[in-house]
């Protein structure tokens, strides 16, 4: 898949979003090294300070990891599973208790504040989150699952509170993907009670499901917890 040579206007974007593509469709699998900063000054028309800063850019997201002396490599093909890779040591421990702490007050916010609408669309996002679970589709789950904590916050009508965990979705993602069973089943949590405890508008019961479930991930975790690579 050649690189087409980006746009005058927005320069870095285009090149990370051609470079994410490529490494998205295979051109360079985990592992392998991705061309050199010459080469794809040449390939992508650009000069060499925006293929490095698209390059540190994508080495931060961790899709790619750059080796000093040696060339850059491809370390993830999705910003979620690069994520996940960098949630190792005691960090998938620091994202569970941050997510303890902004989750359980906007499962509070949500029980006093939320509307017809968005219990409705709470139920539809968990139904759809549940279905994946039942299907096994770990990436849907995943995705559905961080949806609907999302949702719940935003029903608190903190905006706030709603931006923080907006910025904290790509590693929410990766918490729940990491957390399934290294059998490959997904955990089996279930959020009914949390979207009952929102619908009658009982704040304590309703911080209690949000805060009970993260604690059961959190106790469930080795001193140490890791994520080995995909």
């Amino acid at each position: 898949m050649p690189l087409a040579t980006a746009r005058r206007s927005g320069l870095v974007d285009d090149v990370i979003g051609q470079l994410r593509a490529a490494i998205a469709a295979g051109e360079w699998p985990v592992g392998e090294r991705i061309p050199t900063e010459p080469e794809l000054v040449a390939s992508l028309g650009v000069g060499r300070n925006t293929v490095r800063e698209a390059v540190r850019a994508l080495s931060h997201s961790g899709l790619l990891e750059v080796r000093q002396g040696d060339g850059t490599y491809v370390r993830a093909t999705s910003e979620v599973s690069g994520a996940i890779r960098r949630l190792c040591g005691s960090e998938l421990r620091e994202v569970l208790q941050v997510r303890r702490t902004l989750e359980v007050e906007g499962a509070r916010l949500a029980a006093l504040h939320r509307t017809e609408d968005e219990l409705a669309e709470l139920a539809r996002l968990l139904a759809e989150r549940d279905r994946a679970h039942s299907e096994r589709r770990t990436e849907d789950f995943a995705h559905t699952d961080t949806e609907f904590h999302l949702a719940v916050v935003r029903s608190g009508h903190n905006t706030l509170l709603a931006e923080l965990y907006l910025g904290l979705t790509e590693v929410v993602m990766a918490s729940v993907a990491a957390t399934a069973q290294p059998s490959g089943d997904i955990a089996e949590i279930g959020h009914s009670g949390l979207l009952e405890a929102i619908e009658a508008k009982d704040a304590e019961r309703a911080t209690a499901e949000a805060g009970g479930f993260l604690d059961e991930l959190l106790a469930a975790l080795p001193d140490q917890a890791g994520v080995a690579d995909a």
